[in-house]
């Protein structure tokens, strides 16, 4: 993999799974498995005076099975384990119960016109059902257990009431089911549809994460094919003097090895180095040229770069002095130049390459001509700096490197 898509890539955010499903199901497990507890405690009473109206044995027995299921459902959805089973459960030994009621009741008399305690435990049960099982299921069981305590209502067992009463119990139960079934659905589906736009807008990303990192890497190509081959290109076919062609050998040379370099480049940690090691790099390749430059460096102790920016600066810094040395003299008019290389606190750079020399109309300069597009404005871009170019024919040029960008205005 290249190396610049290599970074993009890293750069990017983690990809990660959408969780907005999980939440609600989370949520609404924990729900049940709380209100479970509540309302298994608040029919604990009622249920123990209803118990002498059972076999012996039967009513300890009843409430031991859905308390223990309530608790065990309680458990489960606040560890996050088990949730499907334990509802399920719940779910089914309370339709058990519910059904097995006429057969436990032995004094009729007692329950006449009472509520049994399951009633109030139906709400539980339903919800169960609904985080248990998928949506047919779920609203089978919302609809017939509710009836079935209808049913159970007109028996002797169920308190023998009326038809009417019997028929609003079992409405009002599952109107309460489906409430909540409703609820837990669209929950779900609004989920669903937001789970659905994440992942779409993750594959967005990538797709552009990697159309952008393609982009650099064409970038970096066009600027090096610039900087290396054009320039010594450029440099050996103007060379007349012994030190031009000397000039131009060198810059040959250097070419080569960069060429050399990009193609062995792979992965590597976003280490930070020193400012001094960007000073020393400009200070050795300044050493090739036989046009001087006068280089004032202030603030570099204790400033520290990423090796990215310090590559971008590096590079567009010698661009910015081969321009200088190729474009910026004039017939019969000595030209003064300078690298002025200054750190901003503990993390910031800001250099810049000026002369007195020539000069020129940024504006004027065509697209086709890459050195101050894609050398310099595009390359410290791309690594998070910022480039300015100051120019005016007949009065020099000054171009200033910043990283990261807006560093330069946030000091004096």
């Amino acid at each position: 993999m290249p190396a610049a898509d290599w970074r993009a890539l890293r750069a990017a955010p983690r990809r990660r799974t959408a969780v907005s499903r999980a939440q609600v199901e989370r949520v609404s497990a924990r729900a049940v498995g709380a209100f479970g507890l509540v309302f298994g405690a608040q029919t604990v009473p009622l249920a123990i005076e209803q118990s002498k109206y059972l076999v012996d044995g039967a009513g300890a027995a009843l409430m031991a099975v859905l308390y223990g299921s309530i608790a065990a459902l309680a458990v489960a959805t606040f560890a996050g384990a088990a949730v499907r089973a334990a509802a399920l459960a719940f779910a089914g030994l309370y339709a058990m119960s519910l059904l097995a009621w006429p057969f436990l009741v032995v004094d009729t008399d007692a329950m006449s016109g009472a509520q049994p305690w399951l009633y109030y435990l139906c709400t539980v049960a339903t919800t169960a059902a609904v985080v248990a099982t998928p949506l047919i299921w779920a609203t089978a069981y919302t609809i017939i257990v509710p009836a079935a305590y209808g049913v159970l209502r007109l028996t002797p067992a169920g308190g023998a009431v009326s038809p009417l009463l019997a028929v609003l119990d079992a409405m009002y139960a599952a109107i309460l089911g489906v409430a909540v079934l409703v609820i837990i659905t669209m929950l779900r589906q609004a989920a669903e549809a937001v789970d659905t736009a994440q992942e779409a807008a993750l594959q967005r990303y990538d797709l552009a994460a990697r159309q952008h990192a393609t982009e650099i890497e064409r970038v970096k190509v066009d600027a090096l094919v610039h900087d290396s081959v054009l320039t010594t290109l450029l440099s050996a076919a103007a060379a007349e003097t012994p030190e031009e062609r000397a000039l131009a050998a060198r810059m040959a040379s250097d070419a080569v090895r960069r060429l050399d370099e990009a193609g062995a480049e792979g992965p590597r940690a976003n280490d930070r180095v020193s400012l001094a090691v960007l000073v020393r790099r400009l200070r050795g390749s300044l050493a090739a040229f036989t046009t001087p430059f006068v280089v004032r460096v202030v603030n570099t102790a204790g400033v520290e770069l990423p090796v990215e920016a310090v590559d971008a600066l590096a590079s567009a810094s010698m661009q910015a002095i081969v321009n200088s040395v190729q474009h910026a003299d004039e017939p019969g008019r000595t030209t003064r130049r300078e690298l002025r290389i200054r750190g901003v606190r503990a993390g910031g750079c800001v250099i810049e390459v000026a002369d007195n020399g020539r000069g020129f109309d940024p504006l004027t300069v065509p697209e086709s001509r890459l050195g101050l597009r894609m050398s310099i404005d595009e390359r410290m871009t791309n690594a998070g700096g910022a480039a300015r170019i100051d120019a005016a024919p007949g009065r020099g040029t000054t171009v200033t490197l910043s990283w990261p960008a807006g560093v330069e205005e946030a000091t004096p």
